[in-house]
């Protein structure tokens, strides 16, 4: 699961770095807290060594009763970036190298498929969990950055709380502001977008860009920047591909892509558009 978030002058995209993360549910707040006890100090080098910013690294606990996914015991770091052990292990095996700045579009290996394909999308408005007025008009406007492009996509967008019967659901939960996603499963899109609460001090440009960002996540979009989160969050490097993978997306260049809406990290002036080579991604993969 991938999220976004703010620091310093930098607004992290897909992660906030130094807030702690929490999973709300329409009933009770489920937190997930510092244990720093339980992680050894060679998980900790292991994190280090793949580039991550460990000061606030957390293990998972309970249950967020809207996004199962989310599970007890795994890692939590950047307040960003869900990783199971068996994707650590993966990570650190991975080969990938870069040298220098070099900056693409990348995708996972996990797309949706079925096209031509509606995306049913709802703004949840239920309970604690309820988007407020500028995360619905940021959602407005990033539904319509997709349904702009010239894909085989198409989404639709209601506000309730009949969530289930939804492929992606956005709803609010606490944190200093940024949001969380994950990638495609089984072809379909990722189903839970989570928006955090403080995303709403800053303007409804920075709104749209955070949830235009995160269903990016969930069509199956890596970071721009996975590669060395420093060129765009100042520090921390490379993600690994994982077991989801990072596969360059044709007809994008190399070169630091400081467009992207998909960048690890954002700038409280982001406009809340693609970029160009963000629509060229999209346009080649759907």
């Amino acid at each position: 699961m991938k999220t976004y978030g703010f620091t310093q002058a930098i607004v992290m995209a897909i992660a906030v770095i130094s807030l702690l993360f929490t999973a709300c549910s329409p009933e009770e707040d489920v937190d997930i807290v510092d244990q720093p006890a339980k992680i050894s100090d060679e998980i900790m080098a292991q994190f280090k060594d793949l580039g991550f910013d460990v000061s606030d690294i957390a293990i998972t606990q309970g249950y967020d009763l809207l996004d199962p996914a989310l599970e007890s015991g795994n890692y939590l770091l950047e307040s960003d970036i869900i990783i199971t052990p068996d994707n650590l292990d993966k990570m650190l095996q991975s080969g990938i190298q870069h040298t220098g700045v070099v900056g693409e579009q990348y995708r996972t290996n996990n797309l949706v498929r079925g096209l031509p394909r509606t995306i049913s999308v709802i703004g949840y408005t239920g309970g604690g969990n309820a988007l407020d007025s500028k995360m619905r008009t940021g959602l407005q406007r990033a539904i319509n950055n997709y349904n702009n492009l010239n894909t085989r996509l198409n989404f639709t967008l209601t506000f309730g709380t009949n969530y289930q019967v939804y492929d992606i659901v956005v709803y609010r939960v606490s944190g200093g502001g940024g949001g969380s996603a994950g990638f495609p499963r089984d072809g379909d899109p990722y189903q839970f977008v989570q928006i955090q609460s403080g995303t709403s001090n800053f303007s409804t440009d920075v709104v749209e860009h955070v949830i235009t960002h995160e269903i990016g996540h969930c069509l199956g979009l890596r970071h721009t920047d996975f590669f060395d989160r420093s060129l765009s969050c100042g520090r921390g490097g490379n993600e690994g591909a994982g077991s989801v993978g990072a596969i360059h997306i044709p007809g994008t260049p190399t070169g630091f892509d400081a467009n992207s809406v998909m960048l690890s990290c954002f700038s409280a002036d982001e406009d809340g558009e693609f970029g160009r080579f963000d629509r060229e991604a999209l346009q080649f993969l759907y």
